[in-house]
């Protein structure tokens, strides 16, 4: 529209990723028989499958909409059938190798938003946290963490200021619940508080809707710094494999 100035690169990119991540929502269902984000919590949950008909089941294995994933799934087997293109993630861990960050914070901010991607929304610093914590460094688990809280207050030292796209998307007079002060007052204390702040700074200005990126960039780096279990995500019996099969199969009826 005439005289309306062009959308900066900031928020082209803020836009792309809305829209993927919208998209592998839309493709990965999280239930044939109902979706959780879709009803009224205030109601009874869907009980349709007292109709299903006779020789009919619920899925109780591979969704056939859904790439089949391999018998002992690696993080890059995750990356590729269920988070890809995660072309966010990418490219924030692209913009942090170029700028010559550590392996640590690299990794951080290749699995910041894993969460996002794969499993769940909200709180999803400490969902994504929790689901590689016993694969990697505990610096890496903790600043992923902490990236939830840290988004939302700006530190001067290193350029980071409150996203614009916040205010688009929660509006000016929104403040961040009480649980996330705290935690990002905790987080302030904590000797790798810029492990996490350097995930938020190329979080916000990372994304290039035009670049090219790939998995296989960081292979090296994720041999170096992610434990991969020799029975496969999801099935090494870690406190967190259940996490991963979720993954593997969102619409399984039980």
């Amino acid at each position: 529209m005439e005289g309306r100035p062009a959308p900066t690169l900031s928020q082209r990119a803020d836009e792309l990723e809305h829209r993927q991540i919208a998209e592998l929502e839309r493709l990965v269902d999280r239930s044939v028989l109902f979706t959780s984000g879709d009803r009224d919590p205030t109601k009874p949950i869907p009980t349709r499958f007292k109709t299903l008909a006779p020789g009919q089941h619920v899925l109780m294995g591979d969704d056939p909409r859904l790439q089949k994933m391999p018998p002992k799934p690696t993080l890059m087997d995750f990356f590729r059938l269920r988070f890809a293109p995660a072309n966010h993630l990418l490219q924030s861990a692209t913009h942090a190798r170029k700028a010559g960050m550590s392996e640590k914070v690299v990794t951080a901010c290749l699995l910041h938003d894993i969460a996002v991607f794969g499993f769940i929304r909200v709180d999803h610093g400490y969902w994504g946290a929790q689901l590689v914590e016993p694969y990697v460094d505990e610096e890496v688990s903790w600043a992923i963490r902490a990236h939830q809280a840290l988004r939302f207050f700006p530190d001067e030292s290193v350029g980071y200021s409150y996203p614009d796209q916040y205010v688009k998307l929660f509006g000016a007079d929104f403040k961040p619940e009480p649980y996330i002060v705290n935690a990002y007052n905790r987080a302030r204390q904590n000797k790798w508080y810029m492990t996490a702040r350097l995930i938020t700074v190329y979080d916000i200005y990372s994304f290039d809707p035009n670049a090219r990126v790939s998995f296989d960039d960081f292979a090296d780096i994720l041999g170096r710094n992610f434990k991969q279990p020799a029975e496969g995500l999801g099935f090494d019996s870690s406190p967190v494999a259940h996490m991963w099969r979720t993954i593997i199969w969102p619409t399984k009826f039980l």
